[in-house]
């Protein structure tokens, strides 16, 4: 029994749910999301509320019935509320600024790292050395997100680069005393 995909999901006042073959269209006040889902799900909405159904109890039914709801619920999230990634930047010198829609970043390398936003994406600057990356679509924010972060993770030793609000980076102890004990 899939616990996921047996939760309902609470369609918030002004949510649409339209599902046309494999085409499931979510709009709500912050935009229009489409994704295509699997087929054999289907989709019953009754008193505000969406639920996912499978047809039968094969694993594979099991499997894609957690992941359309999943898929549904981040979709009706999105277009009420939206994403968001926090994301900071560790290091002397290092740090970001907007120009326009653009985001110019300086992170040690001899030239400006600059970066559009990609549709649907919103790029925000707080201070110089935080990024707040936005959008009503959960997986575009998240690659947008890792994107940035792969100009200059954050490296073991001193910690400088970008990383994510929150992120743990491990730690390296350097060279230290390697002769024994002087």
């Amino acid at each position: 029994m899939s616990r996921v995909g047996n939760r309902l999901i609470p369609l918030p006042t002004g949510v649409k749910v339209v599902k046309a073959g494999a085409q499931v269209t979510v709009t709500g006040p912050k935009g229009t999301l489409q994704r295509v889902l699997p087929e054999e799900m289907s989709l019953e909405e009754e008193n505000g509320v969406l639920k996912v159904l499978r047809p039968s109890d094969e694993s594979r039914h099991k499997a894609l019935h957690g992941l359309t709801r999943a898929l549904l619920a981040n979709m009706v999230i999105g277009v009420t509320d939206g994403f968001r990634k926090e994301m900071e930047i560790i290091g002397v010198g290092y740090r970001a600024q907007m120009n326009g829609a653009k985001l110019v970043m300086q992170l040690g390398y001899s030239h400006p790292v600059e970066v559009d936003p990609a549709p649907g994406i919103t790029f925000e600057v707080v201070g110089n050395n935080r990024v707040v990356v936005s959008g009503i679509d959960k997986e575009q924010v998240g690659q947008s997100a890792a994107e940035l972060r792969a100009w200059r993770p954050p490296e073991p030793y001193k910690g400088k680069g970008l990383r994510y609000i929150g992120e743990v980076v491990a730690r390296k102890a350097g060279k230290g005393t390697a002769k024994g004990g002087r």
